[in-house]
């Protein structure tokens, strides 16, 4: 109890230094991290903490899909484990069909001759299995009904995957990819040798739009933007929810200097929002965003590509400009 007692007050340190909710993910995460039982997840969260990067809830859920969470590689799994099965039981059906009518058909042509011959016994004996045949094929006709069966229950149950796997990996608030997503698809980019190109986007006073307007406001203007970023990149990149005020594009064998237009098309867009308040109708000021755009190359991860990236847009911040590109 003691021990106990010793780690979880420094995880409710963690958290208060990092201005983080005591959510059950993040106590999770944390407690983990304390504990000192995941290596891998010890390393990375002080990789990012020497790195000066900002640990917060977006951050520590993909820490938590990238080390802690096993059940959806094992839902994954077995769906595709159901697939191969009823697959299989499909072409074998089909294939034991198909030798069922041909023997039926054998045995019909053979009762016919039989009887031209007047050979009643083994015209008896064969009309016999001529019954029999027909009563195996019933119940192959069964077995196909329930093979229908399986395959909708099949079905239905891969709907629902479809369903957990866009809840594992779409942002609830925004509609946009969760980090953890983001951070797989770098990783297999890069693994096909294909050059990624990072826009950050960072919204300059949404602090502002919750202190003067309250949360609801700020959840309007996340929502806003994150469908300003969805309108622009939809076919040419993957945009994510990288942290409370900022998303990440990710765009894949696309140079700085296209991806610098995606993103002044993305900031025309939000600038043309124009938002008045319901209750008084005073007119919001507008959203002000930095954008930073960076390419890989010798980053090892995402986390580090989209850090660079965001460190343009501090600069582009920094210097009055509306995007920056980095290394230039």
């Amino acid at each position: 109890m003691a021990v106990a007692q010793e780690k979880m007050t420094k995880v409710c340190i963690f958290l208060e230094h990092h201005a983080l909710p005591p959510s059950p993910l993040n106590y999770h995460v944390i407690y983990t991290y304390i504990s000192q039982i995941n290596s891998d997840l010890n390393t990375t969260i002080e990789r990012a903490i020497a790195q000066g990067q900002e640990i917060d809830c977006v951050y520590i859920e993909q820490l938590y899909f990238d080390y802690m969470d096993q059940a959806h590689k094992t839902e994954t799994s077995m769906v595709r484990n159901m697939d191969g099965i009823i697959n299989s039981l499909s072409r074998s059906a089909h294939s034991t069909e198909k030798d069922i009518i041909r023997f039926a058909s054998q045995v019909n042509d053979c009762v016919h001759s039989l009887d031209e011959n007047n050979v009643s016994q083994s015209r008896q004996a064969l009309t016999t299995l001529n019954k029999q045949t027909a009563h195996l094929l019933t119940q192959h006709k069964q077995f196909k009904q329930e093979l229908l069966k399986a395959k909708r229950l099949h079905e239905k149950t891969q709907q629902q995957l479809v369903q957990l796997r866009k809840q594992h990996i779409t942002d609830q608030q925004t509609g946009l990819f969760k980090r953890h997503y983001l951070n797989q698809q770098t990783q297999l980019w890069l693994d096909q040798n294909k050059s990624v190109c990072a826009i950050a986007i960072q919204i300059n006073n949404l602090d502002h739009f919750i202190d003067n307007y309250g949360d609801v406001i700020g959840e309007v203007i996340l929502s806003k933007v994150a469908k300003q970023i969805q309108k622009y990149v939809f076919e040419s990149g993957l945009p994510g929810r990288t942290s409370k005020d900022a998303f990440t594009v990710l765009l894949a064998d696309i140079d700085p200097e296209t991806a610098n237009v995606i993103a002044e098309k993305v900031r025309n867009g939000v600038e043309k929002l124009r938002f008045v308040s319901s209750k008084n109708g005073i007119k919001l000021p507008a959203i002000n965003l930095s954008l930073g755009i960076a390419k890989h190359l010798d980053e090892k991860d995402f986390n580090n590509l989209a850090r660079k990236a965001s460190n343009a847009a501090y600069k582009a911040r920094a210097l009055g400009q509306s995007s920056f590109i980095a290394g230039q």
